[in-house]
């Protein structure tokens, strides 16, 4: 694991803002071939992260969530011809990782568990590292941490920095998800400081993201393409190939279309993979399924022909 001393906290470049907007922009103008929409659609399906995290979840919603993870939708053989693909993990609190845990072994589908004191990232740190160690040993493949936006607001980056490397200790096996909440962090450069941060402190494989989904604004495109830049910098310089996770606010298959646009040109096709890229976006789904259903018969079905879980 990278050194997070206070002598080797990374550098962060200026962003230039009104580039990083139009750049982003840019990518909602790309136009896909009628040929590909269709397998943009499952690729998308196959990285969205299921999500629950509300105060009235119980074992029963965790595992309507999970059935539709594994078989997100019932007459896709009937309407597609095919069998489509599973998603990519369920999020939940950890108390009902090992209800998830139970359901989802074996499909493929991954359990993620939001951690570290979720949303706020302000409980003691002995507190959040317990937090983790419970969810993995009930069961986390995946977990999701929010870092402590005080502490990094007020310049107290190395304190952000030692918490994230602990939090990746705790984790063992389980992957990592760091949260910047970058709705509260107000600009882009510092966006890219705690991308760059977090980055130095994680694994290869692991993941940086943008929001728990609590706070407006979420994800987006522009926030989401500093991030990834961030990303392509540390692979360039590094070789350090990270994962990006936009969550909350995209809600529609267009949506979804114009971020893969946006990280396959950034990127490359090697990010295009639920083992690199993720939607952290329940209400995209049945969009996803809505639109690949116009695509075969020519009429969008109504909303409540889909499940929400």
């Amino acid at each position: 694991m990278p050194s997070t001393s206070a002598t080797s906290l990374p550098g962060s470049p200026t962003v230039d803002a009104i580039m990083v907007d139009r750049r982003a922009k840019s990518f909602t103008t790309r136009s896909i071939k009628k040929d590909s929409k269709l397998a943009a659609l499952k690729l998308a399906l196959s990285m969205v992260d299921l999500t629950t995290l509300e105060g009235k979840d119980s074992p029963e919603k965790v595992r309507s969530l999970c059935r539709k993870a594994v078989r997100p939708w019932e007459r896709d053989e009937e309407i597609l011809g095919e069998r489509l693909p599973h998603v990519a993990a369920v999020c939940v609190y950890p108390s009902m990782v090992p209800t998830a845990a139970e359901l989802l072994s074996g499909t493929g589908v991954n359990v993620a568990s939001v951690a570290t004191g979720f949303p706020s990232g302000q409980y003691p740190l002995d507190i959040r590292l317990n937090d983790v160690r419970d969810a993995v040993k009930g069961g986390a493949d995946e977990i999701d941490m929010v870092i402590n936006r005080g502490a990094f607001l007020s310049g107290r980056y190395q304190q952000v920095a030692d918490e994230i490397r602990a939090v990746c200790d705790a984790c063992g096996d389980a992957h990592l998800k760091v949260i910047l909440e970058t709705g509260e962090l107000v600009t882009y450069d510092n966006v890219r400081r705690a991308s760059d941060i977090a980055i130095s402190c994680v694994r290869p494989g692991d993941f940086i993201k943008t929001s728990t989904g609590k706070v407006s604004p979420a994800a987006t495109m522009p926030v989401t393409l500093v991030m990834l830049e961030a990303i392509r910098d540390a692979y360039l310089d590094a070789n350090i190939k990270i994962g990006m996770k936009p969550a909350g606010g995209i809600r529609t298959a267009k949506q979804a279309w114009h971020y893969l646009c946006m990280v396959n040109e950034t990127l490359g096709e090697g990010w295009l993979s639920p083992d690199w890229f993720r939607f952290g976006a329940s209400s995209l789904l049945n969009d996803l399924l809505r639109s690949m259903q116009k695509l075969k018969t020519g009429g969008y079905a109504a909303g409540y022909d889909f499940s929400d879980a």
